[in-house]
């Protein structure tokens, strides 16, 4: 079960789904004059990271889309303004997540998941182990947003905490202790509901 290699081992080698995030930053100038051959690149790099980070906000697999739809498109738009400062997984992080809350505010309502929802949903084409979408649906219900966006982006994507804490602007204590935090929720969830059975 993936959640039990991370838990046991923080060490274990990175997912097969896991791309090594190398984003040149001349793709957003290349972007800003309307080349969509950067504009590809930079999809076919950040695609899987982007989409595990926006399905970590909205909870549902259809405004997770959306929301990357939405950031590439802004991305489209603005990436004239982009200033390279070394972290551009992080500008599309922001992006993401002021979009995000943007349409909170316009909603002004969060929509929750119902319980099999995930499990049951064939259009995951990303997940394809029923464990791991076991996990990601507990993660989902049980943890915050903030814990949900560590460890799916530490499980999912196989991103080291290092980059993690760096491309979502907190300390790399702060993501270590909030990960370990998570992880222990989500064992005692897990150890629960394997108790009841």
């Amino acid at each position: 079960m993936l959640l039990f290699t991370f838990v046991v081992d923080d060490e274990v080698s990175k997912p097969s789904t896991y791309k090594n995030l190398n984003i040149d930053e001349g793709l957003f100038i290349r972007i800003g004059e309307s080349d969509m051959v950067a504009f590809d690149e930079l999809y076919q790099i950040t695609e899987r990271t982007l989409y595990t980070y926006a399905l970590s906000l909205t909870k549902n697999h259809e405004e997770a889309l959306d929301l990357i739809q939405e950031t590439y498109v802004k991305v489209l738009s603005a990436a004239h303004l982009y200033k390279p400062m070394g972290k551009p997984l992080a500008w599309l992080f922001t992006i993401t997540k002021n979009l995000y809350l943007s349409q909170l505010r316009k909603d002004k309502r969060i929509i929750y998941m119902e319980d099999q929802q995930l499990s049951n949903d064939h259009r995951f084409s990303y997940i394809t182990d029923p464990e791991d979408k076991m996990v990601l649906e507990v993660a989902l219900k049980q943890l915050t947003s903030e814990e949900s966006q560590i460890v799916l982006l530490h499980a999912v994507t196989g991103m080291k905490h290092k980059e993690i804490a760096s491309n979502l602007g907190l300390g790399l204590s702060t993501t270590l202790s909030k990960y370990h935090r998570a992880i222990k929720k989500l064992r005692a969830y897990l150890e629960e509901k394997e108790g009841a059975l």
